[in-house]
């Protein structure tokens, strides 16, 4: 809700939330409109909630109170809402004070908090949801504390204000408890945060992935259609739960077996999930049916949305407001459909026909259709199972995000595969994935390097190489290609992850094991010489090598590789088997097959259980479908001691890196470093530098600093900006050089010339003024005019490696620290590394080490090695400086010349603005795009 005629009305503290049990509300400004919703919310709250509130019996609002609890100034008086629909289930007002308990205006800095929750809704963790919010609120109008009167048997109100991690005072005062809260964050308050985030986003796919009732909307009476067909599926598949058809036009009891309903406000029975497959018009009808049923969740196969033009997303952005105001979830529109082969729900809501997917450890999350048919046809091509499947379609609503927040903690879920098009939130999505990775893995593909039709995200300034340099960073495993997602994939739901970069290579063809050991050191790893088994290598040479390799301390992992004999066929299942005995025999390091032309082979390394019982029989005629019982028989299992085949050595080769690399990143996570403190670092002068900088400043335009305010903010971090001095002339030049002392430098700053010593705008090592003069002639006899060169002189500092230090805020992904070499080459090749803010000290030594260039920092062809602890500390200080103030938006230390002894700061550009109202470390809120 907005008010357009009053321009105070904060349209930004409006969110969209996801509370405990994994429904949705929406916090607003409660506004002068809300006298009737007031009053109806107060009807339904018990005497007792009442009591709790006002510290007396309260029967009813009187018309005083319900003006004062609707009329606000968005200042010193606020009041937030959650709702659900039109309807009040919770509010949350503060009110300004002064020392003396009294309203008061700022600079005031204390404010009561007081809260109401519907009786219904208590549990659900609206109040703990309103508190965030109402706490943002309260820090940007510039209140720093809370203050609640809580009478002592209210423990469920107390236990929202302990649990929430703010540093608080706690006194029992005149018969009540009194609490202040400091609402600056804290690292504790930030974890509860995230906690409830997750747990709240995870219980929200729980629910659509085991619902224990199913309905499909537009289930053609033909028996044709993407509503028959996902009846059919849900059907075949032997959901566990209750299901039902719907068509507005049914004339009979059943559809395809299954009961069959008008509407789904005809069925007599909660449902908890509604698949719609009905024409996008017709889709409004159906939500509000749902809603109004008490649907907890929708999967919508409907296209017509944002993939078909403004029209169409407009009609999207309606579709995800009507969900939400009924409580409900969505995935789609434009969806593929669910599945979850948890024995005990065997739930198909997908096109995809039964036979479903054979239960395994990996979940699977595409935001296309098309790309999912396929990745479900090579797993289960490979033999691979799932665990869970979701394809988003559009993803209006449920996200990458919420599904990695679901299998987080999903035990039935060893590995996680994501095919991305967008980054919705890149910057929540390194979070989880950083958290996700440190359990199992995370793999990637991400499609698309423009925004798809239909997927509206924030825009990001990051390139695809930026992008993909800090999903590394949070231990994702990024890949180019789908193949590339499932050969990965496959290596990582069935091998142990390896301990090093060693790897053993054999098998009945030599050139083959060249090929393989090429593409080893090609991809980083340190392969041993390849062991040529000849071609006459019988199953049990193979067995018999591979068991000495596995047993060998030499190696981390082992390529097995075969050619096909004369008799495949039967040689297939014998193979097959001596490998598994040899690695039962020394287990713990992954094994990989390479074959050629060896079909036969990766179906017996790759077998799987058939299962003892099949789905149900499809009814007879007239007979209802029932649930299926639950057994733990019903569905396939892939086999536990698979080993992963591969058609060329590149692709084998490719997937044990990627597991190298992501075994070595977890190990890592035991010193994962620390962002150091800085005792000469003065924060609070840098904050009240900001302030002052900014406060002529509008809210959405970005100030480039002077360079002196540029150095005096940067000094106040502990960075030194060598100074410079204006050399408008010859004379001043000399000046300029005599007040700094030979040996100087002679530079342009014009923005053109600016940091291009290769179009000879630099002159280095002027010892004396003759030198000085003769250079600033031939500068701008063959550059320009000085006007247009803007010379200055600077100090010589000690020669070493020139490099480049950045930071900017990107609109998506947060604050990135960037670092390179300096110069042309290093631009041309993109050879620049990055890493997310706040960097630990960590992040900063495998920054600098992360780029090709990083030989010549080292020594490289017997050049002294230069100090890269003081470059590192560079590094940490200006992450510190972003991170603590992200009124700056973007600062270049170019060069930062690193001598053998010491840095030396020439140059330097910040850009600062006002910050957004609210980030990462705002209150949780869905996504609203």
């Amino acid at each position: 809700m907005t008010i357009e005629s009053d321009p105070s009305y904060p349209a930004h503290w409006e969110a969209d939330v996801v509370l405990r049990d994994g429904g949705t509300a929406r916090i607003r400004p409660i506004t002068t409109e809300d006298a009737g919703r007031l009053v109806s919310f107060y009807e339904q709250v018990s005497d007792e909630s009442k009591y709790y509130r006002f510290f007396a019996p309260y029967p009813r609002l009187s018309d005083r109170d319900v003006h004062r609890f609707t009329h606000h100034d968005y200042v010193d008086r606020v009041g937030l809402a959650a709702t659900i629909g039109e309807e009040f289930i919770g509010t949350v007002r503060y009110d300004r004070i002064g020392p003396d308990g009294r309203p008061a205006s700022a600079p005031a800095d204390e404010a009561e908090v007081a809260f109401l929750v519907q009786d219904a809704h208590q549990g659900r963790g609206v109040a703990s949801a309103l508190l965030e919010h109402i706490g943002a609120v309260a820090r940007e109008r510039g209140i720093r504390r809370f203050a609640a009167e809580v009478l002592p048997a209210n423990t469920k109100m107390i236990k929202v204000f302990t649990d929430v991690g703010y540093q608080q005072k706690r006194s029992f005062e005149d018969g009540s408890v009194h609490l202040t809260l400091d609402l600056e964050p804290t690292a504790e308050s930030l974890a509860v945060q995230r906690a409830r985030e997750q747990r709240a986003e995870a219980r929200s796919v729980q629910r659509l992935l085991a619902p224990g009732s199913v309905a499909v909307v537009g289930v053609s009476r033909s028996g044709a259609g993407v509503g028959a067909a996902a009846l059919r599926n849900l059907r075949d598949s032997g959901f566990h739960g209750h299901l039902y058809a719907v068509n507005e036009a049914v004339t009979r009891d059943l559809l395809d077996g299954v009961r069959a309903y008008r509407t789904v406000g005809a069925i007599d029975a909660p449902v908890d999930l509604a698949v719609i497959a009905v024409p996008a018009d017709r889709v409004p009808d159906a939500v509000a049916a749902c809603g109004e049923h008490g649907v907890q969740g929708l999967v919508v196969l409907s296209a017509g949305y944002g993939d078909s033009g403004p029209a169409g997303l407009a009609r999207q952005r309606e579709l995800l407001r009507q969900v939400r105001s009924y409580g409900m979830r969505l995935i789609g529109p434009n969806a593929y459909g669910v599945i979850n082969t948890a024995p005990e729900v065997e739930l198909n809501a997908s096109l995809t026909p039964a036979p479903m997917p054979v239960r395994g450890r990996t979940g699977l999350f595409t935001q296309s259709g098309a790309i999912g048919i396929a990745l479900l046809s090579a797993l289960l091509r490979r033999g691979e199972g799932l665990s869970s499947f979701v394809s988003a379609g559009n993803r209006a609503d449920v996200s990458g995000n919420d599904i990695l927040q679901y299998w987080y903690e999903d035990e039935a879920t060893d590995v996680a595969l994501l095919y991305l098009e967008t980054l919705g939130n890149p910057r929540k999505f390194t979070r989880l994935a950083r958290r996700t990775a440190a359990v199992k893995p995370v793999v990637v593909a991400k499609g698309g390097r423009h925004t798809p039709a239909g997927h509206v995200v924030p825009g990001t300034r990051l390139s695809e190489d930026t992008v993909s340099a800090l999903l590394r960073q949070a231990g994702v495993i990024r890949v180019d290609t789908v193949t590339e997602l499932v050969d990965v994939g496959l290596l990582l739901a069935s091998q142990p992850l390896p301990a090093g970069p060693r790897i053993a290579i054999l098998g009945n063809s030599e050139s083959l094991g060249v090929l393989t050991y090429d593409a080893c050191l090609t991809q980083g790893l340190r392969p041993l010489p390849p062991l040529d088994l000849t071609t006459a290598a019988s199953p049990e040479d193979f067995r018999t090598a591979l068991a000495a390799a596995l047993a060998s301390d030499d190696c981390d992992a082992v390529i097995v590789t075969a050619i096909p004999w004369v008799s495949e066929h039967a040689l297939a299942d014998d193979l097959a088997d001596a490998l598994r005995e040899a690695v039962a025999e020394a287990p713990g390091k992954p094994v990989a097959v390479v074959h050629v032309e060896l079909a036969e082979l990766v179906r017996a390394l790759s077998a799987t259980r058939a299962p003892d019982a099949g789905a149900p029989d499809r009814p007879a005629a007239g007979g209802p479908w029932t649930p299926a019982a639950p057994a733990a028989t019903a569905t396939a299992t892939a086999d536990p001691d698979r080993i992963p085949g591969y058609p060329a050595a590149e692709r084998a080769v490719k997937a044990l890196a990627e597991a190298v690399r992501y075994g070595q990143w977890r190990r890592a996570l035991a010193d994962a470093g620390q962002v150091p403190e800085y005792e000469d670092i003065d924060e609070a002068g840098a904050a009240a530098q900001l302030a002052g900088l900014l406060a002529d400043v509008d809210g959405g335009a970005v100030l480039t600093l002077s360079d002196g305010d540029a150095r005096e903010l940067l000094a106040r971090y502990g960075i030194r900006v060598l100074p410079t001095l204006p050399a408008p002339s010859p004379d001043a030049a000399a000046r300029a050089a005599g007040i700094l002392g030979y040996p100087v430098a002679l530079k342009t700053t014009a923005p053109h010339l600016r940091h291009r010593a290769d179009l000879g705008g630099v002159r280095l090592d002027l010892t004396n003024e003759a030198e000085l003069r003769r250079s600033y002639e031939e500068l701008t006899d063959a550059l320009g005019k000085p006007a247009e060169l803007q010379p200055v002189i600077q100090a010589m500092v000690p020669r070493g490696v020139d490099t480049v230090v950045r930071s900017v805020i990107d609109p998506a992904a947060g604050a990135v620290l960037s670092f390179g070499l300096a110069g042309v080459a290093s631009e041309l090749l993109g050879d620049t590394a990055h890493r997310l803010v706040p960097a630990t000290d960590r992040d900063a030594a495998g920054l600098i080490r992360s780029i090709r260039a990083a030989p010549l920092l080292f020594g490289w062809r017997g050049s002294d090695p230069v100090d890269t602890p003081a470059l590192e500390e560079v590094l940490l200080r200006l992450s510190r400086l972003v991170d603590d103030h992200p009124e700056v938006i973007g600062v270049s230390l170019e060069p930062v010349v690193v001598a053998a002894e010491g840095t030396s700061v020439l140059s330097a550009t910040v850009r600062v603005a006002h910050p957004p109202a609210r980030g990462d470390l705002g209150p949780r809120t869905l996504p609203s795009y």
